[in-house]
């Protein structure tokens, strides 16, 4: 798509109409691939939701890079090469050069939300860990990868979120950091990803639950693989359902700094995909055959309920 923009020359007529039509590429590309998240973006004002709709692209970009059916068939040096290629294409983003439609969304969404490009870094080096590792021994292990790979998220969008001015403004204090209830969100997602995804990942030979829970649950790595379901099983997700939703409430506690037009579309999305937990429970912990996921019904019944969690601080 040719959106007549090349690096910093820019003709505003034009420009107007493909931002226009690129923010709506990110918009429906969001709302097919993150049902969830999405309906949360349709609580923030215009220009907020529509840099999230961006920064969800990149991130899912990213992630195609190693997870896409195509990818799949690549070698690994082809894959990391891949990496290589999209990381210079970043910095060049952030250089303010501008090539296609993500290019210019990411863009104007910096212009209007400025933040570090660290965080799109470390992402890209969690897809990196993706090339060579497909076990984790410990939790700190997989923690370092779920900051990378989904942290980061609560990092790149900290900033458009924007903290309450009460917070700001007070005579009697600093402004809040809200980087770690940032970045706790993003980790309890990826948790919750890698506890509904855990017969997709197997198929692609992969186990992100920790090599120390399975000892610890007496649950082998060849049962895993071959999708049994017995009470050991049954225990050991109980357990990594429990730390999920410990991060979840870590997170809480950050949502309160936000800027009012925010705090109830990060609430709406923290408790819906806290949700996809309770739908695993439902499942009776059959993530091999079934796919955890919250109904529509239950997304539309929550929003009232997120909207008075919201106006308290």
């Amino acid at each position: 798509m040719n959106l007549g923009l090349t690096d910093h020359t820019k003709n505003h007529d034009k420009t107007t109409l493909s931002l226009d039509d690129a923010y709506e590429i990110c918009r429906k590309e969001t709302a097919k691939w993150a049902k969830t998240f999405y309906l949360g973006t349709l609580l923030l004002p215009p220009i907020k939701r529509k840099a999230i709709w961006a920064i969800y692209v990149w991130c899912r970009r990213t992630d195609e890079l190693m997870d896409s059916p195509e990818a799949q068939k690549l070698p690994v040096t082809e894959l990391s090469k891949r990496l290589d290629i999209w990381e210079e294409k970043t910095k060049s983003i952030f250089a303010g050069h501008i090539k296609d439609e993500l290019d210019a969304v990411m863009t104007d969404t910096l212009e209007h939300f400025p933040q570090s490009i660290k965080p799109y870094l470390d992402m890209i080096e969690g897809q990196r860990m993706d090339l060579d590792k497909t076990r984790y021994e410990t939790f700190k292990e997989l923690e370092l990868y779920c900051y990378r790979v989904a942290g980061t998220v609560g990092l790149m969008t900290q900033g458009v979120m924007g903290i309450d001015p009460a917070y700001t403004n007070a005579p009697w204090s600093s402004a809040p950091d809200p980087s770690e209830a940032a970045i706790a969100l993003g980790i309890a997602n990826q948790l919750t990803n890698i506890l509904r995804d855990v017969g997709e990942d197997r198929g692609r030979g992969r186990i992100y639950i920790p090599q120390e829970d399975l000892k610890q649950f007496g649950y082998s790595e060849e049962e895993l693989m071959a999708g049994v379901i017995n009470q050991k099983w049954k225990e050991l997700m109980a357990f990594q359902l429990d730390r999920a939703r410990q991060w979840f409430t870590k997170s809480e506690a950050g949502v309160r700094w936000l800027s009012p037009d925010a705090r109830w579309p990060v609430w709406t999305s923290l408790r819906l995909y806290r949700g996809i937990l309770n739908s695993i429970e439902r499942l009776d912990y059959d993530v091999f055959n079934n796919r955890a996921y919250v109904s529509k019904w239950v997304k539309i019944l929550d929003l009232p309920f997120s909207f008075l969690i919201a106006q308290a601080k």
